[in-house]
């Protein structure tokens, strides 16, 4: 049990939190006795609850008070901790992985040969994209700064543009942006394949994550 007990940090859950909703253009977090909520209000992604020390005790109280399907837990804990304090109704997601890097000031990296990179920033969010020469979006990514703190958010590669070290150069454009806005962190939750892709370019883990969701 001292996994589940064990806390993150908190203020860099919360700066997670700030910069997630910047980016996904969502309600302003609410401080709750647990951690934070947001009210998404998406089909499916009704709510959003992010626990940073999720006990067996907080696991039960939520469980059994919240009954909107489309509710999603985001614990600060592996899978194996959590999910035997789970009623069945809740569905246990992929592996995430919380993870943190110094940001610098590096300018755009170049891009490679037949595409081009476009840095573009609207409401607070930039967004990074690598674009072919027929204009199609190859890889992309985006970034909202939320104080000292940058959170890294969406970031994809296109199947058929894979394995060419795209992902590497949109995380570069996205982190050399942040820091010259003031940011001086990284943030990003990852799956366990981005985990090996941000790892390369200097990110560590914080913290491992799991989400479930009321179905």
């Amino acid at each position: 049990m001292t996994e589940v007990l064990k806390p993150a940090h908190s203020a860099t859950v919360r700066a997670w939190v700030d910069g997630w909703v910047i980016s996904r253009n969502a309600p302003r977090p609410v401080r709750e006795p647990w951690g934070l909520r947001v009210d998404v209000g998406l089909p499916g992604h009704v709510a959003r609850h992010i626990i940073p020390a999720p006990s067996p005790e907080i696991l039960h109280h939520l469980t059994t008070t919240l009954t909107t399907p489309g509710t999603w837990l985001k614990l600060c804990a592996p899978a194996e901790a959590v999910a035997s304090f789970l009623p069945p109704a809740w569905t246990v997601k992929d592996r995430e992985f919380m993870m943190t890097a110094p940001l610098a000031r590096t300018g755009n990296p170049q891009a490679p040969p037949g595409y081009t990179l476009a840095v573009t920033t609207r409401a607070g969010v930039t967004a990074a994209r690598l674009l072919t020469a027929a204009g199609e979006v190859a890889a992309r990514g985006q970034v909202a700064v939320a104080g000292s703190a940058a959170v890294v958010d969406q970031v994809e590669t296109a199947a058929d543009h894979r394995r060419r070290g795209l992902g590497t150069i949109i995380m570069r454009a996205l982190s050399s942006t942040a820091a010259v806005r003031g940011a001086r962190t990284g943030i990003l939750v990852a799956t366990a394949d981005g985990q090996a892709l941000y790892e390369t370019v200097g990110w560590t883990l914080h913290t491992p994550m799991t989400a479930v969701v009321l179905t």
